[in-house]
């Protein structure tokens, strides 16, 4: 037995109906509850060193609630702010935590002092510190393996080359203009095996895939929860966490399905077909895909923890002074509601609603932003976390970092800076690169910062 210690917390923090649902560039209010939302954690220590894991059902956490929060656990925990590791799955069937919506547009109250939107955050603002602490007081001896699986045909490549040369996210199911997809998908389900003393033994799953499966104005964990039910139903005495991996550009659409795979799926209105029997389907996949290493992990020593946390500076992608009438046309017919005045529909609508905001929020700057990378060390096994959505590009370089046993990447973690696409995509065009905050080489300087903090750990 190594040195090791786990424990593990959960908190339900499902929302109140009415409140308004985040991930779309149009208005959403909860209706009904589909499942519920939780904070999971998983608090790991080593002699006097100690760390904790939380993984939130939300779509993002804006970076400045987020500091609130990691310093309130810290104050109650004790734990120093960068062996605090938050991350939000990106459901796109959960609340927002503030009134904005991040995407340009402001449906909610501004004049609404105590909206449902700021009593949810200060209720997750409680419960947070709750989780934490928690699996702080479930500490106990434990030993760690690692494996991977292997979930097939459940993440796909959203970006594709059509027959007229350009670049289109999310074309729609059977488009008979789609040449190929655009980029690669990694199939690699990362499991950490928590085996403790007299306790329910632990399981960490990492995979990349969008969970936008569910649609709707209902609340659900998407398919991240039913990935943590069916492993906890599978194997007895067992409490799962999930941690997304690298999603950026990749969902859960299969635009050339065959036999029944578009079973419990609708098209939704931006031609993404979407459903809450898909998302048990691909929980269920990502679940076989644990149950596949689970009984093999290879088990290793931990006799060290450690916790850094890197600042880099990433150039703004501004916009051209040419475009931004234009962009203000756009946001101003969309903000109104008269998208049928625009001569776009489905992902090309949102494209441009999108890109329009982006102009409009970086108009007057900044040249640059701030964010963070951290990452943790158990053992010879690492977690890098990243602000925002990376594309699997990003993944598969931090990856490939020398010296380690696995490497563990995760998106939306200490904050949400938006999409980081690979240089081609800049180049190429599609939602992502079109609306990101970053100019072309974010994703690049991600992998070199990224492998950089991790030759330090």
């Amino acid at each position: 037995m190594s040195n090791l210690m786990a424990g593990f917390g959960r908190v339900n923090v499902t929302p109140m109906l009415g409140i308004g649902i985040v991930g779309y560039f149009k208005p959403r209010f909860a209706e009904g509850i589909l499942d519920d939302l939780e904070i999971n954690a998983l608090a790991l220590a080593c002699g006097q060193d100690k760390v904790v894991f939380l993984s939130f059902d939300n779509c993002y956490i804006d970076t400045k609630i987020l500091r609130e929060y990691k310093k309130h656990i810290s104050d109650v925990t004790g734990l120093p702010m960068e062996a605090i590791y938050i991350h939000a799955t990106h459901t796109h069937t959960g609340p927002f935590l503030n009134r904005e919506s991040g995407g340009g547009i402001d449906f909610l109250d501004p004049n609404e002092e105590n909206s449902k939107e700021e009593q949810y955050c200060q209720i997750v603002y409680h419960k947070m510190a709750d989780a934490a602490q928690l699996a702080l007081n479930d500490l106990k001896p434990a030993k760690m393996g690692w494996g991977i699986g292997h979930a097939p045909n459940v993440a796909f490549n959203r970006r594709f080359r059509m027959k007229d040369g350009t670049i289109m996210t999310n074309p729609g199911v059977n488009n008979p203009d789609i040449m190929e997809p655009a980029g690669e998908v990694d199939e690699r389900v990362n499991v950490l095996r928590f085996d403790r003393e007299n306790a329910e033994s632990l399981v960490l799953v990492n995979f990349g895939n969008h969970p936008d499966t569910v649609g709707g104005s209902m609340i659900s964990a998407d398919w991240p929860g039913f990935l943590r039910k069916s492993v906890e139903q599978a194997l007895d005495n067992t409490k799962c966490i999930f941690f997304n991996g690298i999603q950026g550009d990749v969902n859960h659409v299969n635009v050339h399905p065959t036999g029944g795979f578009l079973n419990d799926t609708f098209c939704d209105f931006d031609d993404v077909s979407r459903g809450y029997g898909h998302a048990r389907y691909i929980g269920r996949v990502v679940a076989g895909a644990v149950l596949q290493v689970y009984d093999k992990v290879k088990y290793i020593t931990v006799d060290s923890l450690r916790c850094s946390q890197r600042m880099i500076q990433v150039p703004s992608n501004k916009p051209r002074p040419e475009d931004m009438p234009e962009a203000y046309r756009i946001h101003a017919i969309h903000t109104a509601g008269r998208d049928e005045e625009l001569p776009y529909t489905g992902m090309m609508l949102t494209t441009v609603v999108a890109e329009a905001a982006r102009m409009i929020r970086l108009e007057h700057g900044p040249e640059f932003f701030e964010m963070e990378l951290i990452g943790v060390a158990i053992g010879n096994v690492a977690l890098i976390g990243i602000p925002g959505e990376p594309f699997t590009g990003v993944g598969l370089g931090l990856k490939e970092a020398k010296g380690w046993d696995l490497v563990l990447p995760t998106c939306l973690t200490n904050g949400s800076h938006g999409y980081f696409p690979m240089k081609e995509a800049y180049e190429e065009g599609g939602y992502e690169a079109r609306s990101s905050s970053f100019r072309s080489g974010v994703a690049e300087q991600i992998i070199k910062e990224g492998k950089q903090l991790l030759s330090e750990l």
